[in-house]
């Protein structure tokens, strides 16, 4: 188990009810909004009991069959790989949602319940009532470019860890029912965390390897150098945990019964697509490269992507700078067009 002193997470206490103070967006690092969904009716039903929320979200349900993950006992609600790191060592099935709450709630009692977990599944999609009455606005600034939609999840399940991983979208996760464990860590601390692998993850990005409740230091020396720069963040219901894109974060549901509804965004302009397909084309291209060719990629990379954005262009002639100039919709499209020709030769 984690026996180092993680950093508490920065809080904003007592929030207005509803309104994410301007200054959380613009701190890039995780900010605890300490009460900001508290008048949710759903947070309220949370606290009366269990039955009275699962037949709050039953009434807003319209039915349509969900994905959701189911795990045996033995696994005590860690959503991870096999002990072969082949697959993972759940179910992924088709239910019916109102079917799954039962599930749940029939375990409630039981010393050892089965793993049980709904990930992410979109509000708007199957219970369309229900952010009239349990809802936040969050507040983008004025594009010339439209954004990536944005997107509300809501989670459900009885004890469950969610493994460390990333996320390529801004979050704010809302705790409604249950309380929230996050363990949080800076972008740069991915090889001290062990990613796994890339071809089998729950939802599109890689899991820690390490297990924080008992990590192995013989195969995971450097996990410590990650604790060192890690934050705890525990969240009752009504909280809300606004956390940056590409933060790593573990997530682990402390009650017999938890919910939390999430919203995910993006600043970035809608046209730039996912930056995951760079990781992927760089594998094929890159990676096995000499080691000299390697180093001038990385300056080469330097200059055109990390660097600041116009600085590759700003010598040139406007009417020159063609994909080095900024990209709006249309040179977007005419770029992926050249990619997927180049791809397909």
């Amino acid at each position: 188990m984690i026996t180092s002193t993680p950093a508490r997470t920065k809080v904003i206490e007592n929030c207005i009810h509803g309104q994410i103070p301007a200054e959380v967006f613009a701190a890039a690092e995780p900010i605890i909004l300490r009460g900001i969904v508290r008048d949710w009716p759903m947070v309220q039903l949370g606290h009366e009991s269990v039955l009275n929320t699962v037949n709050y979200l039953k009434q807003h349900y319209n039915g349509k069959l969900s994905f959701a993950y189911f795990g045996s006992s033995a696994i005590k609600g860690r959503f991870f790989y096999n002990e072969q790191v082949t697959q993972l060592n759940y179910d992924n099935k088709q239910t019916r949602i109102d079917e799954f709450l039962d599930l749940v709630v029939a375990s409630l009692d039981e010393a050892s319940p089965p793993s049980l977990y709904i990930a992410s599944n979109l509000i708007d999609s199957h219970f369309p009532t229900l952010r009239a009455e349990n809802d936040i606005t969050i507040p983008h600034q004025e594009k010339a470019y439209p954004l990536e939609p944005e997107r509300v999840g809501i989670w459900i399940g009885n004890r469950t860890t969610a493994c460390c991983h990333y996320d390529t979208s801004d979050n704010l996760a809302c705790c409604v029912v249950g309380k929230r464990r996050f363990t949080l860590f800076p972008p740069d601390q991915i090889s001290n965390l062990y990613p796994g692998p890339l071809d089998i993850t729950p939802g599109g990005q890689a899991l820690s390897m390490v297990d924080f409740a008992n990590p192995d230091l013989n195969k995971y020396p450097n996990f410590p150098k990650a604790l060192a720069k890690a934050q705890i963040a525990e969240l009752s219901p009504g909280d809300a945990l606004y956390l940056p894109s590409m933060w790593w974060h573990q997530v682990e549901s402390l009650n017999p019964f938890n919910i939390l509804i999430n919203y995910w965004w993006s600043e970035a302009p809608q046209h730039t697509g996912a930056a995951m397909n760079v990781l992927y084309h760089a594998m094929l291209s890159l990676r096995d490269k000499p080691e000299h060719e390697k180093q001038a990629w990385r300056h080469v990379f330097e200059h055109y992507i990390f660097g600041e954005s116009q600085r590759a262009a700003r010598h040139l002639p406007e009417q020159a700078q063609g994909f080095l100039g900024e990209l709006d919709p249309t040179k977007a499209r005419a770029l992926r067009a050249m990619l997927l020709n180049k791809l397909n030769r």
